[in-house]
């Protein structure tokens, strides 16, 4: 999947992904296949949910995880579509088998 590549010091996390944009911290991590396989999974998150929705619900989850966990590190951790992405960027053939909403088991 094509992408276009940014890079923003003043971003929040070491890389973010922003269907057709893939923002990263530091110009060195463009070349980090680990990250850059992460983000495209947040892509085909994207995409599926129709960009918008994904969002939203991205940012009820986290709240959801907020309120229970009191804790930002552990509400984010726990998002489902964060819980996919982690479990599966190690393999770099994940999205070529990837089902349509994977992250939905992670709730």
């Amino acid at each position: 999947m094509r992408y276009w590549p940014v890079t923003w010091k003043g971003l929040p996390a070491n890389a973010m992904a922003i269907f057709p944009f893939m923002f990263f911290k530091d110009p060195g991590q463009k070349n980090n296949a680990l990250l850059i396989n992460h983000e495209k999974i947040h892509f085909y998150q994207q995409l599926e949910l129709l960009i918008l929705p994904f969002y939203i619900l991205y940012s009820i989850n986290y709240l959801v995880n907020l309120y229970k966990y009191r804790n930002h590190s552990k509400a984010y951790f726990n998002i489902s579509f964060e819980k996919e992405a982690y479990a599966n960027e190690l393999d770099m053939n994940y999205l070529k088998n990837r089902r349509l909403y994977s992250w939905f088991k992670y709730l």
